[in-house]
């Protein structure tokens, strides 16, 4: 008993990593079997999988471990709790062992039937030997957790001599000296491409012109061979995503089949609906990797007219903020607003990976998300994208309307409704008015009217209280919802989209391959295999940026853009200054984003035209409601402000010394002893911050640097000086503050534009913020504590 009550009392370990070896645990010695001494850890069991791959991927000697014995106590069958009763039993072993096919070598009594082949095709000259194995235990005890017995891990034979990898000279010239098996990620690349329709020859070509170029194999991944990648071909083709003619019933034995893509499944009930939450392990490794101190948006309402059960789909965004779906939740039409148990079940999945993961923010586009639930889970601030109504009004605009001249004066209207309200000096009456004022549209207005009338009450509601996403956002997700239409929607026979065994299969396989293969850094090499579907380029965004100040033209309400393809055809934007605008190239009139409008936008705001966004107005209206917080001596004051200065040290490190923005106020920063506002000067910065909230509500005034001179100059009034380097050790980052200070201005950062708000906020550490203090018009004026 004294043995198990040192293992139980050891400390569960989980490295932050993706993959560990057991060179990254603290091993433990207790009284094993006959007086021996085991070596012992304790890790969830749920990361033991996590454990075998980085223990397989030993640089010192690259190997793979296959289990080679279990026992698993029946889930029906009744046992007594016992300390040291055990759950589960797997026994790991090095694929190198422990038979030893090798000559003279010994291989077990079961085993002696085995004749060896005339070709190495199978596994003859992986078997050598080697005695490297580990032992896994789940306990009655401790069901979450596995014990851990690692006494054999030296990769020796029985004579105690390497066997296999660099170490054994014997193996030189043989596969003895790589890994028995491809990588997980090469596994990956070969499937993904034949998915999306590479051939086999191609995939080897490819593959050999790569290790020639090199010099000649050095690992395991060079030895690819011809017959694995038609065998992996064969297998698709004769795969068949109807596993039975009762959709239910394919659906559930496709999901015990593929128990490791699944991370919540309820099947239909009298009191729940049907939900199934997909994700595969390189998803989750980009949550965990994209998704710490980073921004998580949703694509709630895919497929709802053509499919039997529509999509909703998590995305993240890369350092090229274009968006990475990591997650599929598929739900009847009818069900709806508790997303608690399948939320909860993907944080705590990934934080089984991560302890320490933190979502910086939530983006929804559905007003009737449950907010609630978002907040309670991930812990993090929430913001509303407007994308898919301006799609949508735009799309049906040109459809509906034939005039040129009302489509534009139409737009503007609603664009600047929608911005008075996030503004919060407009309400619902203003879409009111504009019905009023454009009854002579009569085919747009009754689609207005008989779509959007019923919902303007909440998405009214959702834009004064919740911080608005930012338009690169925006257009990252429109990029991700067409391309998951052309990757998705492309099925000769129709009847399949009635079918949910259909959508999870190729979600699974087809969908998720074209994903995997935009990370893919040599994807260029397979350029002339691109079909439509492979659609993976530049973000509107993006593109936007790589328009030449010198190819627009601005004059009075339209604006002329060079197409950057075409240098003959020039693209012509109605009403140039806003995000409803109305451009005539493909892209915008299917009801996108263009980048002929952003660019548009940009040229204006760089030459003080036009006000700084919606997203800029509301930072600065957090900043000036975070001033107004009593008691007049605070420390909320102090850090506000001190956080205000940091926020533009990384502004002006993303945006760079090129942009309008920092050309004319360019921040004269020094390296001094960071310190806190004084007191003293505090009434004259709360004037000047209102006075630059005042500019930014009439255009006349509006210089368009506002988000870089006047937090600046806010600054720099009350002695504040700091670098990017010591802001991030800033003093008051260790102080106990208001989750005002926090939670106004990190949910504004997240939605500037024109910058990577994941990376900008990954630097300021973990940070808590109160699931009732993250929006941005009502901050409440409390003292709870908030540790950053």
């Amino acid at each position: 008993m004294a043995r198990w009550d040192q293992i139980l009392s050891l400390p569960v370990q989980s490295p932050p990593t993706l993959e560990f070896s057991s060179a990254e645990l603290v091993w433990s010695k207790v009284e094993g079997w006959r007086d021996n001494i085991d070596r012992v850890s304790l890790i969830p069991f749920a990361r033991v999988d996590d454990f075998v791959r980085g223990e397989s991927a030993n640089k010192e000697c690259p190997t793979r471990f296959h289990v080679e014995a279990r026992r698993r106590r029946p889930a029906e069958s009744t046992y007594k709790p016992k300390v040291d009763g055990i759950l589960e039993y797997i026994l790991y072993w090095c694929s190198f062992g422990p038979d030893d096919h090798r000559k003279g070598g010994v291989v077990r009594p079961s085993r002696t039937t085995y004749v060896p082949k005339k070709k190495p095709s199978g596994r003859p000259n992986t078997k050598r030997g080697c005695t490297c194995h580990f032992i896994v235990k789940r306990l009655i005890a401790e069901p979450s957790v596995a014990l851990i017995i690692y006494n054999q891990d030296k990769h020796v034979d029985k004579k105690g001599l390497p066997c296999h990898g660099p170490q054994d000279k014997k193996s030189a010239g043989t596969r003895a000296m790589y890994a028995p098996y491809i990588s997980e990620d090469l596994r990956l690349r070969v499937l993904s491409l034949l998915y999306v329709g590479v051939s086999v020859e191609t995939i080897m070509q490819r593959h050999n012109e790569s290790v020639e170029r090199q010099g000649g194999p050095c690992n395991r991944d060079d030895l690819l061979t011809h017959r694995y990648v038609r065998r992996q071909e064969r297998s698709i083709r004769r795969s068949s995503y109807e596993l039975d003619t009762d959709d239910a019933v394919s659906i559930n034995m496709w999901v015990e089949s593929h128990q490791n893509q699944v991370f919540f499944y309820e099947n239909f009930s009298d009191s729940d609906p049907f939900v199934l939450g997909i994700q595969t392990e390189w998803q989750l490794q980009q949550l965990i990797r994209f998704g710490n101190h980073g921004l998580l948006a949703s694509d709630s309402k895919f497929g709802t007219n053509k499919l039997k059960y529509p999509i909703r789909s998590l995305v993240v965004f890369n350092s090229d903020n274009k968006a990475i779906p990591v997650a599929w939740i598929i739900t009847p039409r009818f069900a709806s607003g508790d997303t608690l148990r399948w939320m909860r079940a993907l944080y705590n999945r990934v934080h089984m990976k991560d302890p320490k993961w933190k979502l910086a923010g939530f983006i929804v586009d559905d007003p009737s998300a449950d907010i609630l639930a978002i907040r309670e889970v991930f812990q993090c601030s929430v913001l509303i994208c407007f994308w898919r109504v301006r799609h949508a009004w735009h799309k049906n605009l040109i459809k509906k309307c034939s005039e040129l001249e009302t489509w534009a004066v139409i737009a503007k209207r609603l664009g600047q409704a929608v911005q008075r309200i996030c503004k919060g000096d407009g309400t619902a009456d203003l879409f009111e008015e504009f019905m009023e004022d454009f009854v002579d549209a009569a085919e747009f207005l009754d689609y207005f009217k008989a779509i959007w009338y019923p919902r303007l009450g909440l998405w009214t509601s959702a834009l004064r209280t919740l911080p608005l996403a930012s338009q690169e956002m925006c257009s990252s997700m429109e990029y991700y919802h067409n391309q998951l239409k052309l990757r998705l929607l492309n099925e000769k026979e129709k009847s399949v989209y009635q079918r949910a065994d259909w959508l999870v299969d190729k979600l699974g396989t087809t969908v998720h391959s074209y994903f995997w293969l935009d990370e893919y850094s040599a994807k260029d090499d397979f350029a002339r295999y691109w079909k439509d579907e492979w659609m993976s380029g530049l973000t509107a965004w993006q593109k936007s940026l790589q328009i030449p100040d010198s190819d627009v033209l601005i004059e009075g309400d339209y604006s002329k853009v060079v197409d950057q393809e075409d240098r003959h055809k020039v693209h012509v934007v109605r009403n140039p200054a806003s995000e409803y605008a109305l451009c005539d190239c493909n892209w915008a009139k299917m009801g996108n984003l263009c980048e002929h409008i952003l660019k548009s936008i940009k040229c204006l705001r760089d030459k003080g035209s036009i006000t700084p966004s919606v997203s800029m107005f509301q930072y600065m209206q957090a900043l000036v409601d975070m001033l107004h917080c009593p008691p007049h001596d605070s420390l909320i004051r102090d850090h506000a402000l001190s956080l205000a200065v940091w926020v533009q040290t990384q502004l002006n490190a993303q945006l760079g010394p090129g942009s309008g923005q920092s050309k004319r106020q360019a921040l004269q920063l020094t390296t001094a002893t960071p310190g806190m506002v004084r007191a003293s000067n505090r009434t004259h910065t709360l004037v000047n911050v209102e006075n630059d909230l005042t500019e930014l509500q009439h255009p006349s005034s509006a210089t368009g640097n506002l988000s870089g001179g006047k937090i600046d100059r806010v600054a720099t009034e009350n002695g504040t000086r700091t670098d990017i380097g010591s802001a991030v050790e800033h003093p008051s980052v260790e102080m106990q503050t208001s989750p005002v200070s926090i939670s106004a201005c990190a949910t504004q950062l997240f939605s500037l534009d024109g910058i990577t708000s994941a990376n900008v906020f990954a630097e300021n550490g973990d940070v808590m913020i109160d699931e009732e203090l993250d929006t941005t018009k009502n901050i409440p004026s409390t003292d709870a504590s908030l540790q950053i």
